[in-house]
């Protein structure tokens, strides 16, 4: 498994890797070290370190990685491989390609590379290209990346459609929601980045508590050095409460009356599902990754991503929502999560 994060293997595939070892697959991963690497040791799982520069752009450390996932693939001649985000996917199908092994690649957004559509997109899509051609199979986590990729020629081989990462339901369990008093809580969660639409929520806060100043916004995540005196600024003056990076998520979902999501582009918003699973409303982006984890004015809200306006208005309507409706918007959320988004049908694809 060639992955960018082992921490996301952790939050998003630990249940695929243990039913892999159930079945006496040995399982390999190769990925940078993290905190989770002694949890999938631990599991039985073999890690191999390996360093990624996720957004960088140099073409000599790049062909390093891909040199190095030949050397590790070559040392170890796997059965099949599975590929995670756009550098596994791109050097490690490359690396799979050349030495002949099968592998499986999976979609999980376009991602700001392919978005800028500039220079660094026409190169993306063309290492695309190249990575995914000899895929056994590609996995896509919305239509709407399958259409894309489909259209551009990208890869050759068979396509599969499955929901995100699922959720696993048993961890992501209904919380009660939070009892009718001020104030109102809302949760953003994920990498505080210009492309997760972070500025357009800070900005939407700012208006909000000037009519509304008993609506709190709770951010969760790491954020990008350059977002740090944003993040100071709007947290000094009591428009936003920082709380920086948790283990335990869904005690912060529980404890919130919706969960938003600004994002500019996804595969498949992993937080929204799990924020529906706990029952809690959904208010985010109407893009491919988002539009799929709620329906409109059942289980959430939508607005037009990187749009203010959009967003403080969507903001106001779930403000003014009465208190029943939102409990029921919550639970429908959760059906919804149980019927289409259970993490078994996930491993029940792979």
């Amino acid at each position: 498994i060639l992955s960018n994060s082992i921490n996301g293997l952790f939050n998003f595939r630990r249940e695929l890797i243990e039913k892999l070892i159930k079945q006496d697959f040995k399982v390999i991963i190769v990925a940078p070290k993290g905190e989770k690497t002694i949890y999938f040791e631990k599991k039985g799982c073999k890690c191999i370190n390996i360093v990624i520069n996720r957004r960088g752009t140099n073409p000599v450390s790049d062909f390093f990685l891909f040199k190095k996932y030949v050397n590790i693939l070559k040392r170890v001649n796997p059965s099949i491989v599975l590929t995670y985000t756009i550098k596994p996917n791109v050097y490690g199908g490359i690396a799979c390609r050349f030495l002949k092994i099968p592998y499986i690649a999976n979609i999980t957004g376009l991602g700001t590379s392919i978005e800028s559509r500039g220079l660094i997109s026409k190169i993306s899509l063309l290492l695309y290209k190249i990575g995914l051609k000899k895929a056994n199979c590609v996995f896509f986590q919305n239509i709407q990346n399958k259409i894309f990729f489909s259209k551009n020629k990208l890869f050759s081989g068979n396509a599969r459609l499955v929901p995100g990462s699922g959720v696993n339901l048993e961890k992501f369990t209904y919380g009660k929601y939070p009892i009718n008093d001020k104030p109102i809580r809302l949760l953003y969660i994920g990498r505080i980045m210009k492309a997760k639409g972070i500025l357009e929520l800070l900005e939407a806060a700012k208006r909000i508590k000037t009519k509304y100043s008993y609506v709190e916004f709770n951010l969760l995540g790491k954020y990008e050095e350059d977002l740090e005196k944003y993040i100071n600024e709007f947290e000094s003056k009591g428009i936003i409460r920082y709380h920086g990076v948790t283990d335990n998520v869904h005690s912060y979902i529980k404890n919130n009356h919706a969960i938003i999501n600004p994002s500019h582009h996804e595969g498949m918003s992993n937080v929204l599902l799990e924020a529906a699973s706990t029952g809690r409303p959904v208010l985010a982006s109407r893009v491919p990754g988002c539009m799929e984890t709620f329906d409109e004015g059942i289980s959430g809200y939508g607005f037009e991503a990187r749009n203010v306006d959009s967003l403080v208005k969507t903001i106001i309507k779930f403000i003014n929502l009465p208190y029943e409706q939102k409990i029921r918007m919550g639970i429908n959320g959760r059906r919804k999560i149980e019927k289409e988004f259970d993490r078994k049908i996930v491993i029940d694809a792979y």
